[in-house]
């Protein structure tokens, strides 16, 4: 799987950590920046991330900011992305199960490396579940083409 990954310099060090994670279970790695601690626009990475899940040239995202919430705003922002903000297991977990989540959002500054390490192999390795939660998601996607239309 290619997973695209993007950082500000709040999420630089767990990036780093992330994708060397990526490469251990075998999975392809585009790094969208930052590569420097120096401050940074979040959503200049954002978006780059977000663009590639949302054309297809990414299977899955990762993005990280200071608190994941001005990461997870910019990709929502694009259609076919269903980016989930996720600071522990379950949510990593269930954002894959129930809602096909293309994107994950990690908080730099408010996990560890090793807890952020942990809730990307959930993440990863979890599975949607199909049956009740696939017409939820293509109501999302209604929504996205409805507002698309409206502009």
């Amino acid at each position: 799987m290619l997973v695209a990954v993007g950082s500000d310099h709040a999420g630089l060090d767990l990036k780093q950590e992330i994708i060397k994670l990526l490469a251990e279970l075998k999975h392809d790695v585009s790094d969208y920046g930052t590569d420097t601690p120096l401050s940074v626009d979040y959503p200049d990475f954002g978006e780059k991330v977000a663009e590639a899940v949302s054309s297809g040239k990414a299977e899955r995202g990762i993005l990280i900011c200071g608190t994941g919430i001005g990461m997870s705003i910019v990709a929502n922002k694009f259609p076919n992305v269903r980016a989930a903000l996720c600071n522990e297991l379950f949510s990593a977990k269930m954002s894959r199960m129930h809602n096909d989540a293309n994107i994950l959002v990690l908080g730099g500054r408010i996990i560890g490396r090793d807890l952020g390490k942990e809730i990307v192999r959930t993440w990863i390795d979890t599975g949607f579940e199909n049956a009740r939660h696939t017409d939820r998601i293509k109501k999302i996607s209604a929504i996205e083409k409805k507002i698309h239309e409206q502009k």
